[in-house]
């Protein structure tokens, strides 16, 4: 077999549910795993969000990969689901701690029946611990993790991040431990449990906020707006313009000196109150008003534009229907149309990650209906003949059923 991608000829099986899993599935699947999503016979819980056609997130999270529907809580969709384990390399789950052994399917038991099955497993807060047992979802993670409580204005409530960034934080995560124990299964021979928890994977992105904490800094509030989390730095906020907000920061003393330049006040550069990064954090709110006076009277476009010439950060605050469109997007390749069975004419992202040496991450096939491949693989992988198949079919152990909307 010839190797092109770094995981051809792997098998992955992906029990992945909403965000956090199918994200590392498709991670890996882009690597040239073949992914199989084993899904209960309703089908994962996006899936079930649109009954008429699939929902974007679904199709968005499951290219490259299988659908094979197996009822685990029958016998012989447990059974099924064994015989698949025995010839896997990877398996991917981010049920709530415990789940899995309650099927009978647990770490231990697949162990013994695959020693060399990288197993990845998260959840929300971890196999131990005070919280293992608390219900989690991306929401429930922000605030637990600080997140909730560090996002929104000073004098305003928590407010959640608006992007699901525990779940794909945690995706990730699991995705490079999965690799690592792949790595070290070929120097062992071994397989291993890889565990991610999303709460700590969510803590580690709030570093400048804790780090106000660790630090020991006072007069810090919870919520810093666009600000910077430990108000250390000014210029760092969104600023007006006649069209929309441009977000500009000063990273170094040859940023601020441009941007007193464009501003047309070169003197400030020199002005105690603002010479050096501390004494602009002091003053931060006069920093403000003078760079959105400036702003105000100019369009997104001329200011990122004006501020690039002179190397000062800065961007346009886009919204979803502008990225969606952006060119510099359009221009790396990100957007790819596939032909959904269900959805038609499609655009998907392709993988964020980059191998050089393996081409260019490639949709192969777009995201599955569901059960669309079950009879395929239990036929390919295991042998079944078509009597089995039928047998399996009306027992309701492979059946895809109709759910209501959740």
């Amino acid at each position: 077999m010839t190797i092109r991608r770094p995981l051809d000829g792997m098998l992955v099986l992906d029990l992945g549910q909403i965000y956090n899993g199918p994200y590392c599935g498709l991670q890996l699947g882009f690597m040239g795993a073949r992914v199989l999503k084993i899904e209960p016979p309703e089908g994962d819980v996006v899936r079930r969000r649109k009954r008429e056609v699939e929902p974007w997130p679904l199709v968005m999270l499951n290219s490259n990969k299988e659908s094979v529907v197996l009822d685990l809580k029958q016998p012989r969709g447990k059974e099924l689901f064994l015989e698949l384990v025995a010839k896997a390399d990877v398996l991917i789950e981010n049920f709530a701690a415990g789940v899995m052994d309650r099927l009978g399917l647990g770490y231990e038991t697949l162990r013994k029946l695959n020693p060399r099955l990288v197993y990845g497993g998260s959840s929300g807060f971890g196999l131990d611990g005070p919280y293992r047992d608390l219900a989690a979802m991306d929401v429930t993670i922000q605030a637990m993790s600080g997140i909730t409580n560090a996002t929104g204005d000073a004098d305003g409530p928590p407010t959640k991040a608006g992007a699901a960034v525990c779940d794909f934080l945690a995706g990730i995560h699991l995705c490079a431990g999965i690799l690592g124990a792949l790595v070290q299964r070929e120097r062992t021979g071994q397989g291993q449990r890889v565990e991610v928890a999303m709460h700590e994977a969510a803590v580690t992105a709030l570093a400048s906020a804790m780090g106000a904490v660790m630090d020991g800094d006072t007069g810090v509030p919870d919520r810093t707006g666009n600000r910077h989390p430990a108000l250390a730095m000014a210029p760092y906020n969104t600023y007006p313009c006649s069209d929309g907000y441009v977000a500009i920061f000063t990273a170094a003393e040859r940023h601020w000196h441009s941007m007193c330049a464009m501003l047309g006040r070169p003197e400030l550069a020199s002005d105690p109150e603002f010479g050096n990064t501390v004494a602009r954090a002091r003053n931060m709110a006069a920093i403000d008003d003078i760079v959105g006076a400036w702003t105000i009277g100019r369009t997104k476009d001329e200011v990122v534009r004006l501020l690039n010439d002179a190397h000062v950060p800065c961007a346009p605050v886009k919204t979803a229907r502008e990225v969606s469109t952006d060119p510099h997007l359009e221009a790396r390749g990100y957007w790819v149309d596939v032909d959904h069975p269900r959805r038609g004419r499609t655009r998907v992202p392709i993988s964020a990650i980059r191998l050089h040496a393996g081409g260019r991450p490639e949709i192969r096939s777009p995201a599955p209906t569901l059960g669309q491949h079950t009879e395929k693989v239990l036929t390919d992988l295991l042998g079944l003949k078509a009597a089995e198949l039928a047998e399996l079919r009306a027992a309701r152990v492979t059946e895809p059923v109709t759910a209501k909307k959740s």
